[in-house]
């Protein structure tokens, strides 16, 4: 499906300045162009008036950046409109960066300054090196995230390399900030070794109350976590297998309240044997679910295929109990739950018709999920996406703003199994029973209860599973 097809959406708004004869009806002629052509008003301001010409500010989302060149060569063609400028607010908006450093004190007299540098910062850095672990309490070591990429498998661009990967780490350290007061920095790493990117974040490691890996490609995102785990006394986690793990499975939690099924009794399809899919799998097994059957490109990962690499022969291992054989769809069979986390379009509703009573769909695919839920929605349950313009959207803010506000709270040493089962059910039970429908079953990003309940159930897990360095 194009691009073309996707609703117009405030990712990719514009602003036109317009210069419009003062005349009746001209106003409504602008907006009439702006609607035929699929565009949709956001807001009209007058910038200035004069007898003859008013200059208008409107605000249109658009679909992409094609159909917003469309829409600004009709009202350029318009009797009586001049085009005076158009600028992209998704541009503007990451004008000079999305996040700074901001100082915490003044800095107005002398004293101050002798307090906060020299002479009086030395007695601080003497007091840290007799006692290392006060670096936690005495420097921004204490809340601070290193978010950390190599620019290989960004969202929906893939390997685009280090400094375009910066937009998307600022982001990252900017939901940080703004959703769970944690402060992140975003560090794209000019490299994709394995041996140097882990040499690279042990070394910088000292600023760091945590580290969070980012758009690192499989299998080395494995490598990379597995390693730095093992080298660092603070925590490591990756989201985009992590993140997409706690979410989906609390997404699951809820589902299957709606359709009153057990983890034990399900057989769960998942497409995708990537970083996230791996670690789905991984989650879903923690909550009890035995049956699970991965498929890949050509077809169900068997135990018994020779083209598999090292990560899918281990997955082959732990999964798929009966061995199945076949394609996506054979393997599809009675399904409770498929979970997509692959591409576009790679089921479609005969698939779904061979699932068992009340099928479960998450298709998490961006920005094309792997089933248009238009399609599903008549033939599912319960039908979950990656995407912000559907319900149910699967998204990692759910979890790790949470996840790192209370890992540094207790100055964790790891993110265990534990602490993101502890996750998982804290997002899910944000719904209470009274609100959860099949529409309903992820709250909104922007719940504020999310963050501190996840918070709080991480810090408990961490003190329960022995990984806490602060008191309980």
């Amino acid at each position: 499906m194009h691009s073309e097809e996707y609703v117009p959406t405030a990712s990719n708004s514009i602003t036109a300045r317009l210069a419009i004869e003062n005349k009746p009806g001209m106003l409504a002629e602008i907006t009439s162009t702006i609607g035929k052509h699929g565009g949709n008003i956001g807001a009209i301001d007058i910038v200035r008036a004069r007898d003859s010409v008013l200059v208008r500010d409107i605000t249109i989302n658009t679909r992409s950046d094609d159909h917003a060149r469309t829409i600004i060569t009709h009202l350029g063609d318009l009797k009586g409109v001049r085009v005076v400028d158009v600028s992209d607010r998704t541009f503007l908006l990451h004008l000079g960066g999305k996040i700074e450093v901001n100082s915490k004190v003044p800095l107005r007299t002398r004293d101050q300054l002798s307090m906060a540098y020299t002479p009086g910062v030395a007695r601080v850095c003497e007091a840290i090196h007799d006692r290392p672990d006060d670096a936690h309490r005495l420097t921004i070591k204490s809340n601070t995230v290193a978010v950390v990429s190599d620019g290989t498998a960004v969202l929906g661009l893939g390997d685009i390399g280090p400094e375009a990967a910066i937009p998307v780490m600022e982001g990252k350290a900017q939901l940080l900030k703004e959703f769970a007061g944690v402060n992140g920095f975003p560090i794209c790493l000019d490299t994709t070794d394995v041996d140097e990117i882990v040499d690279t974040v042990v070394r910088m490691a000292p600023v760091f109350g945590a580290i969070n890996l980012e758009d690192i490609g499989a299998p080395r995102c494995f490598e990379i976590e597995d390693r730095l785990r093992e080298r660092l006394d603070i925590p490591v986690f990756h989201d985009d297998q992590h993140g997409t793990a706690v979410v989906a499975v609390a997404a699951l939690i809820n589902a299957l309240k709606i359709v009153d099924k057990t983890p034990e009794s399900l057989k769960v399809v998942l497409v995708g044997i990537g970083a996230a899919g791996t670690a789905v799998t991984h989650m879903l097994q923690n909550m009890g679910i035995e049956n699970i059957i991965g498929v890949d490109r050509q077809g169900a990962v068997t135990r018994d295929r020779t083209d598999l690499n090292k990560a899918k022969r281990a997955y082959a291992a732990q999964t798929n109990p009966h061995n199945l054989t076949g394609s996506l769809s054979e393997v599809m069979d009675d399904a409770d739950v498929f979970i997509g986390l692959s591409g576009p379009n790679v089921i479609d509703v005969d698939d779904l018709h061979r699932m068992a009573d009340d099928p479960i769909v998450f298709a998490m695919a961006n920005p094309e999920p792997e089933i248009r839920p238009e399609k599903a929605y008549p033939h599912v349950a319960v039908m979950a996406t990656g995407r912000s313009d559907y319900p149910n959207q699967i998204n990692n803010v759910l979890c790790f703003p949470g996840m790192f506000k209370g890992a540094l709270a207790c100055r964790a040493t790891d993110i265990t199994d534990g602490m993101k089962l502890a996750a998982a059910y804290a997002v899910a039970d944000t719904i209470d029973d009274a609100s959860r429908t099949a529409d309903y079953i992820v709250p909104s990003v922007f719940d504020k209860a999310v963050v501190d309940r996840v918070a709080e159930a991480v810090e408990a897990a961490a003190h329960e599973e022995g990984v806490a360095r602060t008191r309980s």
